[in-house]
């Protein structure tokens, strides 16, 4: 049989790769026999760097991406992303495949001693299979990649995560996202172009630039503020005075960033977090007399806000003017959600068609766009929507799996994970109405809280309900 020649690059290739891997591999592994821990910290900073460096070698001009006409050809990719996504990927890969031969590996041999909880991991594991394998091999147009075992693998790694894996994970989130805010704010000088859109005119104050930074989009540099911002609450800087620093860059850049979604999210998530640090001491001090002052204040200020918003609605002709915005521009695009209504009824009418196993993972791809005539429709627009059309009802049956599995153990690990378990929940749910962040279809920012949420449960697991009534003190603004 004679060789095709042309084959045997490839073939070499291949087998440099796989040598590679397996001394990667057993490097990792032996190193992680002398460490307490692994490298699954490394992951989020090196999906922030990719994604910076896409926006970066992109040079793009953030104005004029939402003046294209509909379906412009999408711009080339540089030679340098190409080569380095492919690298981050593998290197995500070993990382992930560490942490997990590692946990099985002291499972084996201490026995007993280490402990699992299993409902993390499986119901992961029934995630993907759900929403990503079935409909990959059984969907109206089937498609498969090697590109989406990678989420397999690092999702399954953050559930298998343990106590001192999470403190670690928690700081290079930090100090990433912060590091992130702080070099597209250095940008806005050099290259204001890049990260900012002076056309904005839809903001509180007229004229105010969004500031999308070095994310792929104001919004999500809104959603990364916002996770910034709640691990800066949960470990605060050593320096008081870098501490602060760090918040003023994080509200300003939240604030820049003008989405009104980030804005609710925080306020929910970073209030839900404070609320709960100050429990105790509330209860404490109602249940003293003499003490009670500060409890009674805040309580009076809660009143009087809920008693200004009443009279607001009483007398403030609230009706006239909510009836005057729906006539305008803007209103008529709130009323019909900017658009998704239209996606929502697609969608749901491929679902139809496809009820069991969906349309298939590239719904929504660039050539399902042009067929449908809407350019903005990258997906759904709706986390439930989005796995109906793509992955049908065992997909949905998935995900409804998934996030009852999420939402126990978050609020059985509230109090342990002094509320980051709850706030990081409450910030996918509020995404998943209008967001797809649980699709585990590449590296979206989602994904960070998505990641950062699967390893606080599995830190948490083992941890009794009561065993965290120390609140930290250091998360606040200081």
């Amino acid at each position: 049989m004679d060789l095709n020649l042309s084959l045997l690059p490839w073939l070499l290739a291949a087998l440099l790769g796989a040598a590679v891997a397996w001394l990667a591999m057993a490097g990792a592994l032996h190193l992680s026999a002398v460490r307490e821990h692994g490298f699954m910290h490394w992951v989020m900073p090196a999906l922030l760097a990719v994604m910076a460096a896409g926006v970066w070698l992109s040079g793009r001009d953030l104005t004029s991406n939402f003046l294209l006409p509909e379906f412009a050809p999408d711009p080339p990719r540089p030679p340098l992303l190409n080569t380095l996504q492919p690298v981050v990927s593998l290197l995500l890969l070993a990382i992930s495949t560490e942490r997990i031969l590692s946990h099985w590996l002291a499972r084996a041999q201490h026995g007993t001693q280490q402990t699992l909880a299993p409902a993390l991991p499986l119901a992961f594991v029934l995630f993907w299979l759900g929403t990503i394998a079935a409909p990959a091999w059984a969907a109206a147009h089937p498609y498969w990649s090697h590109n989406l075992l990678y989420p397999l693998f690092i999702g399954l790694a953050a559930s298998l995560c343990g106590p001192r894996e999470y403190t670690l994970a928690l700081r290079a989130t930090r100090n990433a996202l912060l590091l992130l805010m702080l070099a597209g704010v250095l940008l806005i000088p050099i290259a204001p172009t890049l990260v900012l859109d002076r056309q904005y005119g839809q903001g509180l104050i007229p004229g105010l630039p969004r500031f999308g930074g070095l994310a792929t989009h104001p919004v999500a540099m809104g959603l990364l503020a916002q996770l910034g911002l709640l691990c800066l609450q949960m470990q605060a800087l050593e320096r008081r005075w870098l501490n602060r620093c760090a918040w003023l860059l994080g509200l300003g850049v939240l604030f820049m960033a003008q989405s009104k979604t980030a804005w609710l999210a925080f306020a929910l998530c970073s209030g839900s977090v404070l609320a709960l640090r100050w429990a105790p001491r509330l209860r404490a001090q109602l249940g003293h007399v003499h003490d009670a002052t500060p409890a009674l204040a805040w309580i009076a200020l809660a009143l009087l806000g809920v008693a200004a918003s009443l009279g607001l609605l009483l007398f403030g002709n609230l009706g006239e003017s909510l009836q005057r915005f729906l006539l305008s521009s803007e209103g008529s695009q709130l009323s019909s959600m900017t658009g998704r209504d239209r996606i929502w009824v697609i969608a749901w009418e491929e679902w139809q068609l496809h009820p069991v196993w969906g349309w298939g993972l590239q719904m929504w791809d660039d050539s399902y766009r042009r067929a449908i005539g809407m350019a903005n429709a990258t997906h759904a627009h709706n986390q439930l929507m989005d796995t109906l059309s793509r992955s049908g009802l065992v997909g949905a049956a998935a995900l409804a799996l998934y996030v009852g599995v999420l939402g126990v153990l978050s609020l059985r690990c509230t109090r342990a994970s002094q509320g980051l378990s709850l706030a990081l929940l409450l910030a996918l749910l509020l995404r998943a109405g209008s967001e797809v962040p649980l699709l585990l279809i590449g590296y979206g920012p989602d994904l960070l809280i998505h990641l950062l949420l699967l390893i606080t449960l599995a830190a948490h697991r083992s941890a009794p309900v009561h065993a965290s009534r120390r609140w930290a003190t250091g998360g606040a603004l200081a």
